[in-house]
């Protein structure tokens, strides 16, 4: 059974950091597209940065340069560092994992969050100014 479970999010002034953890069973980190996505009240799930199974990275202009993804595959846990955090990125960030994508297409701008079959519950992060 696949499970996965996010940890982290809390409240946090502008310029602050957070680290968001997303623990997985079920399958393995390694050979799985993984995604960070979020949203925020009234708009729509954003990608926000994905990693695939060679560890290539891509982030969505909006944080490029503000947060990192990275994976532990020994612990099978996913990772979002997010740094010098701005009200805008206040959301609900959910992990999001599919073993099935081609790592070529394991790329924000490729992925689509209504393809992606498994998902986990959700941590909330709220900055304010």
């Amino acid at each position: 059974q696949v499970q996965l479970v996010e940890s982290g999010g809390t409240s946090v002034q502008a310029g602050g950091s957070l680290r968001l953890s997303c623990a997985a069973s079920g399958f393995t980190n390694d050979q799985t597209c993984l995604v960070w996505f979020r949203q925020a009240p009234g708009k729509e799930r954003e990608g926000v940065a994905a990693i695939d199974a060679v560890s290539f990275k891509s982030y969505a202009e909006s944080v490029q340069g503000r947060f990192t993804i990275s994976k532990d595959n020994a612990e099978n846990t996913l990772y979002l560092q997010m740094n010098n955090l701005k009200p805008e990125d206040t959301a609900m960030y959910y992990c999001a994992a599919d073993p099935n994508i081609n790592y070529r297409n394991c790329r924000l701008g490729r992925v689509v969050a209504a393809a992606f079959p498994y998902w986990g519950q959700g941590t909330q992060v709220t900055v304010s100014s």
